[in-house]
């Protein structure tokens, strides 16, 4: 039983030795949460063998850090929706398409495809506010 106990008192006092060149951690930031959000942090930190104040932190700094351009995605998202949309309705309807028709359609699609994004981001910004 003895060693058990020295076991887990070594991996508490390694996990709370701070690591060797690193500034010690003096700083903090407090959120509130409603005790449903609670539960699914604390769920999410389990599920990634962590205490939920660790979990927390790591995402915090991974989000923080990674640099990303969803407006991009999206925006490119709505663009093959639009071209995919067009050359199938085109199929559908037994139109022959040329190459210049096709052309067109991908000078459209590239002209348009912003007001485009920004018509489809503000049906679930209004979602959104609804609920």
């Amino acid at each position: 039983m003895e060693a058990v106990l020295d076991q887990k008192d070594l991996g508490i006092a390694s996990r709370l030795r701070r690591a060797k060149g690193r500034p010690s951690r003096t700083r903090s930031i407090a959120s509130r949460f409603t005790p449903d959000e609670e539960k699914e942090l604390t769920a999410a930190a389990t599920a990634n063998g962590r205490f939920t104040a660790e979990w927390a932190r790591e995402v915090l700094l991974c989000e923080a850090r990674t640099k990303r351009s969803d407006a991009a995605v999206i925006t490119e998202v709505v663009a093959l929706r639009m071209l995919m949309s067009t050359v199938l309705r085109s199929i559908a309807l037994h139109e022959i398409m040329t190459p210049e028709a096709f052309t067109q359609i991908l000078s459209e699609v590239r002209s348009g495809k912003h007001d485009a994004t920004r018509d489809v981001l503000s049906q679930y910004q209004t979602v959104t506010r609804e609920q």
